[in-house]
């Protein structure tokens, strides 16, 4: 329980950060996360669940963080809410379809 409780708290932290201002999904996301830890909330200090469980928490809270985006539409184009805790990588990671390569700083990469 020790463990449990912090990743139940940076979870709904994740949860607020991701979905603010959209009380209907943020909602939902708290809703879903209370029901997920009170089934798992039977489980033993001993049991050997228990550490998988908080780690997809804490997994699921850190993909909320840095990878959900929220896109809000404004008249024909979506502005979208980039935070502190977005994940911001290059394009160099980017693979192209159909095996075509994209030149970047003069060098080709993504082949």
């Amino acid at each position: 329980m020790s463990m449990a409780l912090p990743a139940y708290r940076s979870l709904l932290r994740a949860a607020r950060v991701a979905f603010q201002g959209d009380e209907r999904v943020f909602t939902a996301a708290k809703a879903s996360i209370r029901e997920n830890f009170r089934t798992n909330a039977s489980l033993e200090p001993t049991n050997p669940e228990l550490p998988v469980a908080i780690k997809h928490a804490e997994d699921v809270a850190a993909i909320l963080r840095q990878n959900v985006v929220q896109g809000k539409k404004d008249g024909e184009i979506y502005k979208l809410r980039i935070h502190e805790d977005t994940e911001r990588g290059d394009n160099d990671t980017v693979k192209m379809p159909d095996g075509k390569t994209v030149k970047i700083d003069g060098k080709t990469c993504c082949s």
